[in-house]
């Protein structure tokens, strides 16, 4: 591996533990500082005892980076999210997603539909701007639109959000008065 592949590598591992780290964060609203690091430190129980600690300390660095460059904070004992640990956690979750776009449209609408609840409205934002972010079309009310096939990404989405029982994916031969979408995505048969 050569030493810009190596460069990248390493800036990719330390991000995914950051990311983890200010998803935690974000999805508990106080966190002491055990539980922000036990919660991520149990993902490594699996490992042998050294391995177990090179992890942990790797998790502890890696939060302790986080509050230095003011994306986490300290609240008396526990731990938070500010302002610009949001932006650069929404900003890292809507990067992950794309979808590959073929040379030629097949002529099908991939249709998403969801039905998140009012108590979960945090979550159902977060959905939205990430279907944005990777783009698709609304079409109405917790229905978006997109061209292409997407069913990796959406089971990805599923997964990363734990809604799979929420969402719907179909795909449609028609849609009556598509020209607006036609139009969007530049497509024609």
């Amino acid at each position: 591996m050569g030493t810009l592949e190596k460069k990248v590598h390493e800036n990719i591992k330390g991000t995914r533990l950051q990311r983890a780290i200010l998803q935690i964060a974000d999805s508990v609203e106080l966190l002491t500082t055990a539980g922000l690091s036990g919660s991520v430190y149990k993902m490594y129980k699996l490992l042998d005892r050294a391995e177990q600690k090179r992890k942990y300390r790797s998790i502890l660095a890696a939060r302790e980076r986080l509050v230095t460059g003011k994306y986490l904070k300290w609240e008396g004992r526990r731990m938070v999210l500010t302002e610009k640990g949001r932006k650069i956690l929404q900003m890292w979750e809507q990067r992950n997603y794309w979808i590959p776009t073929p040379s030629k449209w097949d002529g099908k609408w991939r249709v998403l539909i969801f039905d998140i609840p009012e108590k979960r409205k945090t979550l159902r934002e977060k959905i939205r701007n990430t279907l944005r972010a990777v783009g698709f079309k609304w079409l109405q009310d917790s229905v978006w639109v997109h061209p292409f096939d997407c069913e990796d990404l959406i089971t990805l989405l599923k997964a990363d959000f734990k809604i799979g029982k929420d969402v719907l994916y179909l795909i449609a031969e028609a849609i009556e008065n598509d020209k607006e979408l036609r139009d969007h995505f530049q497509v024609y048969t």
